[in-house]
């Protein structure tokens, strides 16, 4: 009942993860104001207030912020392997500065509290060990990540100046994912993570099938609704500025999620290529949840091959056009 009748703010309601999160705030009987900037609303209910802003801009955050008790910032310029490789600094200024005027119109009107997405990528190498929350300033992120890893940890400074240094605070609660999968992810090849685009050539039965790198780059994955639940607890239970890890807490090589993609949908006749000339990140990132666990009493619940049904089941009913 935490969230009923308050006045939520989703930014990035068009994306993936703030689509699943205003599913679930519609559940809640929360008053939801959700942003648009350039994509369609893909859930379209008459509970949910849309508004039209573009966040780079300090007359839009003011006016989006205005009378909202909680915000879960989720909007930000994101893209795949290729286009970070290309273009180093394409998500480092916008994020930069939507994320820095968001934050001090919520200061400015008095918001109760203000979730932002940060991001695993800003952590420095730690091989095969799942990293710990403190690690994040110890060394410089992965060198792929450099230009984006700065910009999740500068913003990360912001939110805890803005609730440790300031009087009166913004409580600020900054969450780092890993990879998040599931329904209303992005699909088109341009822009999507290695976990969509795997699952869009399984279901359209590319021959040859191909896959970027090795395939032995492992990820902790994370089932969007999974992490809408952690960031809704998040949210009803910190009562001070806090940085968490959340993840699935194991991790899967590319390899196989392919073969458990493989067989969930039952193409046993792939021709798969394994194209080592195409960009990939990092070799290997897990995490330690073990703060959520204590902090929020985050669990996880959704298996990978739960998850992998699910997500091939919701692409067959919104494919992407080619």
């Amino acid at each position: 009942m935490f969230f009923k009748n308050k006045n939520i703010l989703v930014t990035g309601a068009t994306g993936f993860v703030g689509s699943n999160l205003l599913l679930r705030l519609l559940e809640s009987g929360a008053r939801i104001r959700a942003v648009v900037h350039q994509r369609p609303p893909m859930v379209n209910d008459v509970h949910v207030e849309y508004v039209t802003a573009d966040l780079t801009l300090p007359e839009d955050c003011q006016r989006v912020v205005r009378g909202m008790d909680y915000v879960f910032h989720c909007a930000a310029s994101t893209s795949g392997a290729a286009v970070i490789s290309k273009t180093p600094l394409v998500h480092v200024t916008p994020n930069i500065v939507m994320n820095a005027r968001l934050m001090e119109a919520a200061y400015t009107a008095r918001v109760k509290k203000f979730l932002w997405l940060s991001s695993s990528t800003g952590y420095p190498l730690t091989g095969t060990r799942p990293v710990r929350e403190e690690e994040m300033f110890t060394g410089d992120p992965y060198e792929k990540y450099f230009g984006v890893g700065w910009m999740k940890r500068y913003t990360e400074i912001l939110c805890r100046m803005y609730a440790q240094k300031l009087s009166p605070p913004l409580l600020t609660i900054v969450l780092r994912p890993t990879n998040i999968y599931g329904e209303y992810d992005d699909f088109h090849f341009e822009t999507s993570h290695v976990f969509a685009a795997l699952v869009r050539r399984v279901v359209e039965r590319r021959d040859p099938l191909e896959v970027w790198g090795t395939g032995d780059d492992v990820r902790d994955l994370i089932y969007v609704q999974d992490f809408v639940e952690a960031m809704l607890a998040a949210m009803e239970k910190l009562n001070s500025h806090s940085a968490m890890n959340i993840g699935a807490g194991e991790g899967h090589s590319v390899k196989e999620l392919l073969n458990m993609m493989l067989e969930c949908d039952g193409y046993s006749r792939a021709r798969v290529v394994f194209d080592q000339s195409k960009p990939t990140m990092i070799p290997v990132r897990l995490v330690d949840i073990a703060l959520a666990r204590q902090l929020i009493g985050f669990n996880p619940q959704t298996r990978i091959q739960d998850g992998i049904r699910k997500t091939i089941a919701w692409y067959k009913s919104h494919p992407v056009d080619a």
